[in-house]
């Protein structure tokens, strides 16, 4: 698949992602975590540049108008692959299982009951809704959901993998039956079909074909319609045949703005009801400590995104697992929260996030942070000297300006906390050339980021800890670390991943997973460094607005008084 796998997984993370077989995210922070850089740029205060963009201002009654720099590049559910039309599909259709509002619990949505799941942990069985029609009033089963799925599959966009390196086969076994036989036994794989591109289109509208895709128009199940799209605006109407639970609105205007600083004014002067993503940290701050005065509502929510430097241990000197624990040891989480979030994030020690049970801060515990005695120990050991000093390349894409505030706060700590021991050259590459090079070994360290595409533990620690071919001697020659670019091999890894997939026990699962985190701390392929915060803003008198754990947001919660 590969130009196309590097083109189409190209996934989040827009202008970062390494869109390989394993899902590599927007970099671009700027795409899902706001942070333009303002913190060199005059954004801040209670006044950032900018005029606000002309624009209907929100309309009385019952409709909702939401402000956001993010774009939709597709609603096609088998080609999108971004954060914000992922929002769009979650609220215009229906998956198989959603998660219950507020909470991490799986239930039924299109499907009636939880899959039964054969001894083998191959085959599922779903049982399907029979009072579901599709927008255009064609009737939904299990024909159409197969189709569906194996649309998903064959036509090749960028999330296609997804399904396609899971599923066997899929069938329509009755007229409200489906049932899917994996390729192998995956444990997560009820809560992969949470992910918003497993969601039905009606066969007669849609066809199954290589590149064969419908970008700007969408028919499916849920509580909304697509009434307009395009570049700068989207609205949606109400479903008024939705199976389930009515929206508390009665339509969502998008308007989608070229700058942070627009989004910003058009909120603070009452011209949307919601700014939701993307807005930098010194304007989270000044809404934050304007809410009072201005009127408005600030929903903080965790989120699952985690960042991280990956590094190649197939580059010398960082082939010595020394050098990559004194490295370890010399990153300062907190000063890079504090000096280039403004504390609007979380600084993290494992790849898992926090917001699961199995998280455990392995590195935190192992290195500290900002541990130069310790760092400094290791690189002597591992023969570096004022003499002969440690020089260390750190790289991202020069598309992202968060990564550019991060590596310069890097670089000048690291240089102040052991200074003639350790140099520090930061480089930068255009994102394309930098996310296609990763898997060829081409540079020491990148600073990337991850969003997952579902809400399980397995998306944080399969596509950084496998190695589907290597040995101790070559490191990773193909598999997910390998694409991350850090050539990771540990056979022992490679048996807890595969473990943990084939355990059906959660209490089981968990155990695996504690086990996989202390080899991230000895081996140290990768470092975590912070975990996102997400926020969004709402006008006085607008309920219902909020992040769920899960990371959607449910448009159809949201109400204005």
């Amino acid at each position: 698949m590969f130009l196309s796998g590097l083109l189409q997984r190209w996934h989040r993370w827009q202008p970062l992602h390494l869109f390989h077989r394993r899902r590599w995210r927007p970099v671009q922070l700027t795409a899902l975590f706001g942070v333009c850089l303002a913190l060199v740029v005059a954004c801040g205060g209670g006044s950032p540049e900018g005029e606000p963009e002309t624009g209907p201002p929100p309309e009385s009654g019952g409709r909702v108008t939401i402000g956001t720099t993010l774009s939709a590049r597709t609603l096609d559910p088998a080609d999108a692959y971004e954060i914000f039309p992922g929002i769009l599909l979650h609220n215009l259709g229906d998956q198989l299982y959603a998660y219950e509002p507020g909470t991490t619990d799986l239930v039924p949505q299109l499907a009636t009951d939880l899959p039964t799941i054969s001894d083998d942990g191959l085959t599922y069985t779903i049982p399907l809704r029979e009072d579901v029609t599709f927008h255009d009033g064609t009737p939904f089963n299990a024909e159409a959901m197969a189709f569906s799925i194996q649309r998903f599959m064959e036509n090749g966009g960028r999330p296609a993998f997804l399904l396609a390196e899971k599923i066997e086969t899929v069938e329509a076994t009755g007229d409200y039956e489906l049932t899917l036989t994996l390729k192998a036994p995956f444990a997560a794989f009820t809560a992969l079909l949470t992910f918003w591109g497993v969601t039905p289109v009606p066969p007669a509208s849609y066809t199954i074909g290589e590149g064969d895709f419908i970008p700007d128009s969408f028919i499916g199940t849920g509580p909304y319609k697509v009434a307009s799209f395009s570049s700068d605006a989207i609205k949606l109407d109400v479903n008024e045949d939705y199976w389930g639970e009515k929206p508390a609105n009665e339509g969502i205007d998008i308007q989608i703005f070229t700058s942070a600083a627009n989004l910003y004014n058009t909120f603070t002067t009452g011209g949307v009801d919601v700014a939701y993503q993307t807005l930098d940290p010194d304007q989270i701050a000044s809404l934050e400590a304007d809410a009072d005065r201005g009127g408005w509502q600030v929903i903080e929510a965790g989120t699952t995104v985690i960042n991280y430097m990956s590094l190649n241990q197939k580059i010398e000197p960082l082939n010595d697992v020394r050098v990559r624990q004194a490295i370890a040891a010399m990153i300062d989480r907190n000063l890079v929260n504090e000096r280039v979030f403004k504390g609007q994030a979380e600084p993290l020690y494992s790849l898992i996030p926090t917001s699961f049970d199995s998280y455990e801060p392995v590195m935190q515990e192992a290195y500290g942070d900002g541990n130069f005695e310790l760092a400094r120990e290791l690189l002597t050991e591992a023969g570096f000297s004022e003499d002969n000093p440690f020089t260390f390349e750190i790289w991202y894409p020069s598309a992202s300006t968060t990564r550019e505030v991060v590596a310069g706060t890097l670089k000048e700590s690291f240089e102040t906390g052991l200074p003639g021991l350790v140099q520090v050259e930061v480089q930068t590459a255009e994102s394309a050339t930098l996310w296609g090079n990763v898997d060829k070994g081409i540079y020491p360290s990148v600073l990337a980021n991850w969003y997952p595409d579902y809400y399980d533990v397995d998306t944080f620690v399969q596509p950084f800890l496998s190695c589907t071919k290597g040995s101790d001697a070559t490191l990773c020659e193909e598999g997910a670390s390998q694409s991350n670019g850090s050539f990771y091999y540990n056979a022992k890894a490679n048996d807890l991943i595969s473990a943990q997939r084939a355990e059906q026990d959660p209490a089981a699962r968990e155990a695996i997973f504690k086990e996989i985190q202390p080899l991230l701390m000895e081996d140290v392929p990768y470092i975590p460094l912070w975990q996102n915060k997400d926020y969004v803003f709402a006008q006085g008198g607008v309920e219902g607005v909020a992040i769920q754990p899960t990371q959607q947001f449910l448009l159809w919660q949201i109400s204005k008084g």
